[in-house]
């Protein structure tokens, strides 16, 4: 790990057995994240992304196989034992989920969830926990906040709901958070509320930041790098500027042109990407996306591409047939 590298992600295999057979989840993925820096992991439903982020929590599913290494802040979390990584979550490595009334205790008032927090970690008196508790509250946006510490998750709205997952998961001043689709269960107005205070509170706290969705627009504008995962692996990995301005993999090209575009003329049908995801119980002796990619040749069906450096080494793609190789046919 260099000097401003706060979590080194090597080589990192997750296998989950099933009825069908060994699931591999995450394939071989290697990530970096700065000290402040923000990174998205963007990729469909299934591809291993939020596997990858419970890697890094070391909260995989009992029967989960992981191998690799994790390394965060210096330490390696796989070799740490229960009660240190126990110590670790909430305190230095935090986490909001996709859904909040999942993630909140429905039994316990946000009073008490935060609180308990605040004294877990830091120790706090409860006096000092519940002021700290109102500042948080207020610091998230959240009206009334010395009214809401006596309420209870269902009578909030979700986007409150969220708010208050966040002043939990900032409460104790992380130097990592991991925010795993966070707005999945919001409205659009409200998914751009929560995005502008996650990044606000990033820059503010100086923390680095894991942004996890399946949406390229979310990460655009609001991460210094993204990595596209497709069956378990990572495509494509560039800083944000260079992915959007030069991408390669034919995927991250099918990602973007899935998205609503402002100029298009109303009810105009969004391209979809051709076939199924591939089963990861199944996997393919080739490039895993080669059998919806309009690029494919008999190469991408028998050989899988190494993810390899593009005009940079921070811009890497793992194709055969990247992008600019037909434009350039083509002109």
């Amino acid at each position: 790990m260099t000097g401003n590298t706060l979590l080194s992600v090597e080589d990192v295999i997750v296998d989950l057995p099933t009825p069908r057979g060994n699931l591999r989840a995450v394939d071989r993925v290697d990530l970096t994240v700065g000290t402040g820096r923000t990174l998205g992991i963007v990729g469909e439903s299934g591809c291993g992304k939020t596997m990858l982020s419970r890697a890094v929590l070391q909260l995989l599913p009992k029967k989960a196989k992981l191998s690799g290494r994790v390394m965060f802040d210096g330490q390696d979390l796989l070799q740490l034992p229960p009660e240190k990584l126990r110590k670790l979550r909430g305190r230095s490595l935090a986490v909001v989920f996709q859904d909040p009334m999942t993630s909140l205790n429905p039994v316990l008032t946000i009073g008490t969830q935060l609180i308990e927090t605040l004294q877990e970690h830091l120790e706090l008196d409860d006096a000092t926990a519940k002021k700290r508790s109102v500042e948080l509250l207020a610091a998230v946006g959240i009206p009334a906040p010395e009214q809401r510490l006596a309420q209870y998750p269902h009578q909030l709205s979700g986007g409150m709901r969220q708010r208050v997952a966040i002043a939990i998961a900032l409460s104790c001043e992380p130097k990592l958070l991991i925010a795993d689709e966070p707005t999945t269960a919001l409205d659009v107005t409200i998914q751009a509320q929560i995005l502008d205070l996650l990044a606000r509170e990033q820059r503010r706290r100086h923390m680095a930041m894991i942004i996890i969705t399946h949406d390229l627009g979310v990460v655009a504008g609001r991460t210094d790098e993204v990595a596209v995962m497709y069956a378990g692996r990572v495509v494509e990995r560039a800083p944000t500027p260079a992915l959007f301005k030069r991408m390669r993999m034919p995927y991250t090209e099918a990602l973007l042109a899935a998205l609503p575009k402002l100029d298009a003329a109303p009810h105009t049908p969004l391209p979809a990407i051709s076939g199924r995801p591939p089963d990861p119980t199944r996997p393919l002796q080739g490039c895993s996306f080669s059998p919806r990619c309009r690029y494919a040749v008999a190469r991408c069906q028998s050989e899988k591409p190494p993810l390899e450096a593009a005009e940079t080494s921070a811009h890497q793609f793992a194709c055969f047939h990247p992008i600019e190789t037909h434009a350039d046919a083509n002109a």
